[in-house]
């Protein structure tokens, strides 16, 4: 009995390996990736999250708000001789009109700083201004391979912008295309500006937008997650907000509980 479970685990092991995706393996592993932020992988589990949503060497794909670039480190260079990483970024010269965070102009100078300083081995990486309703457009309709957003939807649904952005990438998508979207989970009653959101509100917003949900996954869930902390999802790392005040008890739960829903757009 425990050979045959010895060498089953061993053929799972095998089958495991021969599917692995040598271009995501360097990517990484890539020398861009801060060591900070390969630390993070324990939570975030990149390379089996990006392999949910079809993101592959050659493709063409768009990442909405990529924030300080924590995944454009990963996608830009798997993308640099055959693809193209796109980053949706913050608006770095808002409209005078446009309420936004000043924090967000300074957070896009910063992504573009680090674009046009690693251009030799990002390829054609590019970005473009995402500040919906200001600037909603991700680019020509029906151009895109895969549209992923990480951690952004609350954002968005605080400034009353979330039905904005799926449109968006529906526009954008190819037939077949998908939609990635990561995104810290709520328990049912929870309001959003603690930073969870509703799964199932956020599956029937994105097929209102045309999208079909084809599949989830719990690549990214925490158990540990309790949902109840003092400053809402800011209080976990890496955020930390309340400081050092219980510090090593939000350590210990780690990051956010989080769904992973993988949409497509039909047609194809």
């Amino acid at each position: 009995m425990k050979k045959t479970l010895l060498c089953g685990m061993l053929l799972s092991l095998c089958s495991l390996t021969a599917h692995a995706d040598p271009a995501m393996e360097q990517a990484l592993n890539n020398p861009l990736r801060s060591a900070d932020n390969q630390a993070r992988d324990q939570y975030r589990h990149p390379g089996e999250t990006l392999g949910f949503f079809d993101v592959q060497a050659g493709k063409t794909v768009i990442e909405l708000w990529p924030g300080s670039g924590w995944y454009a480190e990963i996608l830009a260079p798997l993308l640099a001789k055959d693809g193209h990483y796109v980053a949706a970024n913050f608006d770095t010269q808002p409209a005078k009109d446009n309420p936004a965070p000043a924090y967000r102009a300074k957070i896009g100078l910063a992504f573009e700083a680090w674009l046009d300083e690693h251009r030799s081995a990002l390829g054609n990486a590019s970005s473009l201004a995402f500040d919906p309703p200001f600037k909603s457009s991700l680019g020509n309709d029906n151009s895109a391979d895969v549209v992923l957003t990480f951690r952004n939807l609350h954002n968005w649904a605080m400034q009353g912008q979330l039905e904005t952005v799926f449109d968006s990438a529906y526009r954008v998508l190819k037939p077949g295309g998908v939609l990635g979207v990561v995104e810290h989970r709520a328990k049912p009653g929870m309001t959003m500006d603690s930073g969870y959101m509703d799964e199932a509100q956020m599956i029937a917003m994105a097929e209102k937008a045309g999208f079909t949900l084809a599949a989830k996954s719990e690549i990214n869930a925490n158990p540990k997650d309790s949902k109840d902390h003092p400053k809402g999802v800011w209080t976990l790392p890496p955020r930390l907000a309340l400081g050092d005040t219980d510090k090593e008890k939000y350590l210990a739960i780690g990051e956010s509980d989080r769904m992973t829903l993988k949409f497509v757009k039909p047609g194809a």
